[in-house]
């Protein structure tokens, strides 16, 4: 309980009474109520991850301080559409350099479209085709989650090993770009050659905060379209306080014989003294319902925001 819902529960009573009640909030404020430290917020991540019925994954950190929580941190998790936050930011990286701009138009054709089965609001509104700027394909795919503007801007940097690249030269070993969309399309395994550790994505995201590896316009712009985004409200944004802002990129598979091999949410959190919480949250092979799933994710993010407003430095 809260110290100021406890001292709002007491009420004019004995002195017995009013000991009991002055010794009760001694111990609330000494780290005896809620989490108070990085292992016990761990142990409260081990604990809502057991509804998951799979492998959970968990990365936090303060960025302003680097201290992190994390549980499974360094294990692998399939991306899934985690992974056009990283793609974006290589586009960025190439407009950054000039070879791309942002009013370029790109003509999208049929062939371009990923499968039927997959998200596409492009291929969905434009069958036979448009032609987009490479600014409205960035906002497409990061804001929408488009598997076809993903695609054209993979073209345009020359396929995965693009981003790939990009990402090593930024330092990171544990966040890896290997395939289309359309080829997750067509093979669900193919999935698990795209993938990031829940700590690697948390370093990934801390280098966007930072604006490295990229310009302070484009980084703004990428913020902005992850804000802006209206996908997963009932993951990471979901028990938040109303108004919080959250920067964040969800990723989810199919589920195949009751095996839902990829519910994920990751981005930054800004808390209410300004400070700013990087999440990821990685759930694999998971056996329970989306409901279920996504309210893990919501869950750990509200333990997360809980621990740093609540004093942790």
């Amino acid at each position: 309980m809260h110290v100021k819902a406890l001292i709002g529960r007491l009420r004019p009573a004995s002195f017995g009474s009013r000991f009991i009640g002055l010794a009760i909030l001694f111990f609330c404020c000494n780290g005896f109520s809620g989490t108070t430290s990085a292992a016990d917020l761990q142990k409260r991540f081990e604990a809502i991850a057991k509804a998951a019925n799979g492998k959970v994954g968990v990365a936090v950190e303060l960025l302003e301080t680097k201290k992190s929580i994390l549980l499974n941190g360094k294990a692998p998790f399939p991306m899934q559409s985690v992974y056009k936050l990283p793609i974006g930011m290589a586009v960025l990286h190439e407009v950054d350099k000039g070879m791309l701009k942002l009013d370029q138009l790109i003509q999208v054709t049929t062939n371009d479209f990923v499968t039927k089965l997959q998200h596409s609001p492009i291929r969905d509104a434009h069958p036979l085709g448009v032609e987009l700027s490479v600014s409205n394909l960035l906002r497409q795919m990061v804001s929408e989650s488009d598997g076809t503007a993903c695609d054209v801007l993979l073209r345009l940097l020359n396929g995965p090993p693009s981003v790939d690249h990009y990402l090593r030269e930024l330092g990171l070993t544990n966040v890896v770009v290997a395939t289309t969309e359309k080829e997750m399309g067509q093979d669900e395994l193919v999935q698990y050659r795209n993938w990031a550790t829940p700590e690697g994505m948390t370093r990934l995201l801390r280098m966007l905060h930072e604006a490295r590896g990229l310009s302070a316009p484009s980084r703004e712009i990428l913020l902005r379209f992850l804000t802006e985004t209206s996908i997963g409200p009932r993951r990471t944004r979901g028990l938040l306080p109303t108004g919080t802002r959250v920067a964040h990129k969800t990723g989810s598979s199919g589920t195949v014989n009751r095996l839902t091999r990829a519910t994920n949410d990751a981005g930054i959190v800004t808390l209410p003294d300004g400070r700013h919480m990087a999440i990821a949250v990685f759930i694999s092979d998971s056996a329970s319902d989306e409901v279920t799933r996504e309210a893990v994710i919501a869950k750990i993010s509200r333990a997360a925001w809980d621990y740093w407003v609540e004093g942790a430095q």
